[in-house]
């Protein structure tokens, strides 16, 4: 997307735009949004391609469609693709499904009866544990079989280099061993192959509590809920004297805490000095959602006992690779049992692997001049006057916390997130930055952070109080800071001044 100047792009484009495999797509105004939440007809006609955790990507639902012919299955039954025969097999057992035909396919496919509830249940629960089915994958399937006439033309890395030099880019990253390192096709994937492992493991140890600290993202909230009888939310990351006293009296039940460094959309880090102690004192691993960190800004190699990473943020930069990667540090006692928490992961799909090499490339340069702008960024909203609330890094309550894992001055989160002055529909239409889920982007991309992850929350009175209790604001705007020139994204900003 490499624009000079920001325009204004249509609802339903993708981001980037062109792109058959973005995992973004465009929502230009509220409206648009809150339409697509309340999924009314016109906007479901505008938005065929998005989050593909989240939406059917036309290619699936086409290779859907052949499968379905090609094994002459009843209408009673609907075809859902998955990324393999292991994923068949762990959604299998949670929803009592027994495929009555054979399928030999080189992905997974299940049948679920249509007209019952199952199906929401099932795509639900895909969602949360990311076993999706390449784009890649089915779009070479159906030109392979004549369904569509053309493949589309992009960048990769060469077949049988591409997994070596992805994986040692993440290695050098986390300066870690190469055998340290999973592949999954997607974050949420790797977070729940490593929760599903911690919770194996941790069941003959007589500890079956999960503590989540802070405000995590909403699918990894949903895996806790689906696979933990016992888990204990801390929203607060400041305060760690309460999650000191819970460990007094229940520590040596803990499985496992789960954290975000720093924080989604707030950009707020916890002490992780602080919590390590507590962490060790109760021999409790530490798990690290190190998205919105990176291992290019922050040195959380003292504290994380395993990381996981969306690689479809900072290290794509293109969002249009739907990957995750757990990396086990290998300073932890738990990482000589890898096998524990690797087993439950589907190798992607070698062309998502491919694009994703040839994109990683360019991780630390990327994340660098976006923490550069970042920095500029922010001193600009400080004296600007339509802002009201800034959430960055080194906002003050954290700034102690954060500044002590930084790797240098320029290592700022690419991520900010403001309240206005002024009508938030007024300035969230107004702006023509790129606007849709993800982040970590090359191009600046503007998401309205509580309407697209928690609308049912601004619905509903409850929801509304129990955003005011954990301090999310409805009108956020979540900023994921581009490589741009910076001036430029200062000058789109400006605009505001004006409305």
């Amino acid at each position: 997307m490499n624009q000079e100047i920001f325009s204004h792009i249509p609802c339903g484009e993708t981001l980037p735009l062109n792109n058959i495999h973005a995992v973004s797509v465009s929502m230009p105004s509220l409206q648009d949004v809150i339409d697509y939440e309340e999924q009314t007809p016109e906007i479901l006609e505008k938005i065929t391609i998005a989050y593909p955790r989240f939406v059917m990507h036309p290619y699936l639902k086409l290779l859907a469609k052949h499968i379905k012919e090609k094994y002459k299955i009843s209408d009673s039954y609907e075809v859902v693709l998955l990324s393999s025969q292991k994923a068949v097999e762990v959604v299998s057992s949670v929803y009592f499904i027994h495929n009555k035909i054979e399928i030999n396919e080189p992905f997974g496919v299940i049948l679920v009866q249509n007209g019952t509830t199952q199906l929401q249940k099932v795509l639900k629960f895909i969602q949360h544990v990311g076993y999706n089915l390449s784009s890649r994958l089915a779009e070479d399937y159906l030109y392979k079989v004549g369904l569509i006439n053309k493949l589309h033309e992009e960048e990769l890395e060469d077949k049988s280099k591409a997994k070596e030099i992805l994986v040692s880019s993440l290695a050098n990253a986390y300066k870690q061993p190469l055998e340290n390192i999973c592949l999954n096709p997607s974050g949420m994937n790797a977070m729940y192959c490593v929760l599903k492992g911690i919770k194996n493991i941790q069941a003959r140890n007589g500890r079956p509590i999960l503590v989540q600290l802070g405000w995590l993202y909403l699918d990894t909230m949903n895996i806790v809920n689906h696979y933990f009888e016992e888990s204990k939310i801390f929203y607060d990351v400041t305060n760690l004297d309460l999650l000191e006293e819970f460990l007094k009296k229940d520590g040596l039940k803990v499985s496992t805490i789960v954290t975000e460094i720093p924080t989604n959309p707030l950009v707020q880090t916890v002490d992780l000095e602080k919590l390590k102690t507590l962490c060790d004192t109760y021999n409790i691993p530490l798990v690290i959602d190190s998205t919105f960190a990176t291992p290019y800004n922050l040195d959380l190699n003292p504290y994380a006992d395993i990381y996981v990473e969306s690689l479809t943020k900072f290290a794509c930069g293109n969002a249009d690779v739907l990957m995750g990667a757990i990396i086990l540090n290998k300073n932890s006692k738990i990482s000589h049992i890898s096998y524990e928490f690797f087993k439950h992961a589907d190798e992607p799909y070698i062309k998502d692997i491919q694009r994703m090499a040839y994109q990683i490339k360019g991780y630390e340069k990327r994340v660098k001049q976006i923490g550069k702008n970042t920095k500029e960024l922010v001193k600009y909203f400080k004296t600007a006057p339509f802002i009201d609330e800034i959430f960055y890094c080194l906002q003050d309550k954290y700034a102690t916390n954060y500044k002590k894992l930084m790797i240098d001055e320029d290592s700022y989160t690419g991520i900010v997130s403001v309240t206005f002055k002024k009508e938030f529909a007024k300035v969230y239409d107004s702006l023509t930055f790129a606007k849709g889920p993800s982040l970590g982007t090359e191009f600046t991309l503007l998401m309205p952070y509580t309407y697209l992850a928690h609308y049912d929350l601004i619905t509903s009175k409850k929801g509304q109080e129990f955003l005011k209790q954990i301090g999310l604001p409805i009108n956020l705007l979540r900023i994921s800071v581009g490589t741009e020139n910076i001036e430029e994204i200062k000058k789109e900003f400006e605009k505001l001044n004006t409305i």
